[in-house]
């Protein structure tokens, strides 16, 4: 192994690293699959191809990142993180499992699924500035970045996995299998927190907790972000693209449905596809050893370029090809975001900051999943990404105007 491959997996010289790392993919695997199957399941069996419903699933599943704000990221700085975690992965869990034995059964309704979103958006608004912030007590900050990378590198690894499997399940045994299989791969991220050495864990420094201080514990966490013309501009960037850009659900489906005639295997396939491009793009972060704010700027001028190709992409091959670029571009992108904030934020500020961070990036779903699914009803799927490209370019925009002020950190 080269130094610079073995300095690209640094973070898994950490034991309690590896046993998360296992853990998590195999329960990647099995949320990529439940996505999916939660797609197809409105577009094409709860609704007659509609882009508006599944744009509205995907509203509520978000929402609660921004409804629930002020609780987030008080609870995230203030309590034990992988108690924490341990909670919200087994919720999530149950949930999966229900929705699963409602679509098994057939007595699966679209406001069931509806229902289901939101919920296991609640559960996963407390699981995401945790699980976050949390990487920082397996590996300390000096890996910092390498773990997110990592991390994301596992996420889109089983995001290649997950649908085709999907797919796969999807045509050979119905979608409601999907759903109970990735309840059951919660059973692995438990395991893995359970094993954790506990010893080993580099506690990240906790908030004071004040009875009653969950309003002043948020804006606490909008004063420091305001104060901080880094940190604006990198939540200005991702909820441009947060809104409008990471609408896969429905760009994926709705070209591989009503553009290029696909089945649920060429969706998943698609998906797959993707995700190939989000490895690479996860782990040309893994190989670098610090953040740069120009890696911002490139992530959302690839996003927009990626989202335009895709837009006029006149095969189903060639769609596939700028969906592997938007991939390398989206995760470029968060990774970036994700580093910067957590390494320039104060360690008892963190899951506050990681919370507003989670808030804006998914939070901005219910405003722009409906549109672009409108878009998508109304004018076509080509339209809906050049919605993204726009997102893409003026998020661009906005980090060439932060370079270039005067007090750029």
């Amino acid at each position: 192994m080269t130094a610079k491959t073995a300095g690209m997996f640094r973070s898994l010289r950490s034991f309690n690293y590896r046993v998360w790392a296992a853990g998590a993919f195999v329960s990647n695997v099995g949320t990529w699959m439940q996505r999916t199957a939660q797609t197809w399941l409105v577009l094409m069996q709860l609704t007659q191809h509609n882009a508006s419903a599944v744009g509205l699933v995907m509203a509520l599943q978000y929402g609660p990142q921004l409804l629930l704000l002020p609780l987030t990221g008080y609870v995230a700085d203030h309590f034990n993180q992988r108690r924490l975690l341990i909670a919200t992965q087994a919720t999530m869990g149950a949930f999966a499992l229900i929705l699963g034995l409602l679509t098994v059964t057939g007595f699966v309704q679209l406001w069931q699924v509806d229902v289901f979103a939101f919920l296991f958006g609640c559960a996963a608004a407390f699981d995401a500035p945790v699980r976050q912030t949390f990487v920082a007590e397996l590996v300390g900050d000096n890996d910092l970045p390498n773990a997110i990378a990592l991390n994301s590198t596992s996420f889109n690894a089983a995001r290649m996995i997950g649908p085709a499997i999907a797919g796969v399940v999807i045509a050979a045994f119905g979608t409601g299998w999907a759903f109970l299989i990735n309840g059951a791969s919660f059973m692995a991220v438990l395991a893995s927190l359970a094993l954790l050495r506990a010893a080993e864990l580099r506690p990240n420094a906790r908030a004071q907790h004040a009875k009653g201080d969950v309003i002043g514990s948020l804006t606490g966490g909008f004063r420091y972000v305001w104060s901080r013309s880094d940190l604006k501009a990198i939540l200005i960037m991702l909820a441009l693209i947060g809104t409008f850009g990471l609408n896969f659900q429905i760009f994926v489906s709705t070209m591989a449905i009503k553009v290029f005639h696909s089945d649920a295997r060429g969706y998943g396939l698609l998906s797959s596809i993707m995700a190939v491009g989000t490895v690479a793009g996860a782990l040309i972060n893994a190989s670098q050893h610090r953040p740069r704010f120009g890696a911002l700027l490139a992530g959302a001028g690839l996003f927009g370029i990626g989202c335009t190709l895709a837009a006029l992409a006149p095969t189903i091959w060639l769609f596939g090809a700028a969906l592997a670029l938007i991939g390398v571009a989206a995760l470029m992108f968060t990774n970036t975001t994700n580093s910067l904030m957590q390494l320039a934020t104060e360690p008892a500020m963190r899951g506050r900051v990681m919370a507003l961070r989670v808030g804006v990036a998914l939070g901005g779903t219910p405003i722009g999943a409906p549109i672009v699914g409108w878009v998508a009803d109304d004018f076509g799927p080509r339209w809906a990404l050049g919605v993204g490209a726009a997102s893409g370019f003026a998020a661009a925009l906005v980090a060439i105007a932060a370079m270039r002020a005067p007090q750029r950190p």
